[in-house]
């Protein structure tokens, strides 16, 4: 009978599990997509240009909804629902300002004629408009998963004995966050 629940605390969430593999999965993306960059750049033909200033301000302000993500989840374990609430609220909010700045970002690259694709483009701008597009559709599925746990909170269906959402999340931002990090210095040091 011991041994029953040893196995049974061993497994892991199924819900659990398919999210690491979706994170394998963007992982070996991006690494395609950065190393690609890399060969790319190497074959000449690269256009020199800086890098918009808010992508540090953008850095920061993930790294902020992601101290808001991990006190949610704190929150929640201790059964603070109202703490769970205000800090979900503000990691969408922070995530909402991110993508915003990621929108400024590339109102910033088109004025200096950088753009993506067509005869006008230069491969540099494209792999850049790639790079930060296909992290800002991550982020929005994850404030889309935001949004389901916000209202999952305002039922009180996010507490201690029910953190499976909310864990997921959080697994999911923190990953969004170090991502776009490993992005911003991958640009900083290879631009």
């Amino acid at each position: 009978m011991n041994s029953e629940i040893q196995t049974e605390q061993r497994r892991m969430n199924p819900l659990i599990f398919m999210l690491w593999l979706l994170i394998v999965s963007i992982v070996m993306m991006f690494a395609a997509f950065t190393s690609a960059y890399i060969v790319r750049r190497e074959e000449g033909n690269w256009l020199e240009f800086d890098l918009p200033s808010v992508l540090l301000v953008n850095s920061i302000v993930l790294i902020l909804s992601s101290v808001f993500m991990q006190w949610a989840y704190s929150s929640a374990k201790a059964d603070n629902i109202k703490n769970v609430k205000l800090a979900l609220v503000l990691t969408i909010v922070a995530g909402v300002a991110f993508l915003i700045g990621q929108w400024a970002g590339w109102g910033e690259l088109v004025k200096n004629n950088v753009f993506f694709g067509g005869s006008t483009s230069n491969p540099s701008g494209s792999f850049l408009y790639v790079l930060t597009g296909v992290h800002a559709f991550h982020l929005i599925t994850g404030l889309i998963f935001l949004i389901i746990v916000v209202i999952s909170a305002l039922k009180y269906k996010v507490h201690s004995r029910n953190l499976t959402r909310i864990k997921l999340c959080t697994i999911y931002w923190h990953f969004l966050g170090a991502l776009w990090i490993y992005l911003y210095v991958f640009l900083v040091l290879n631009h």
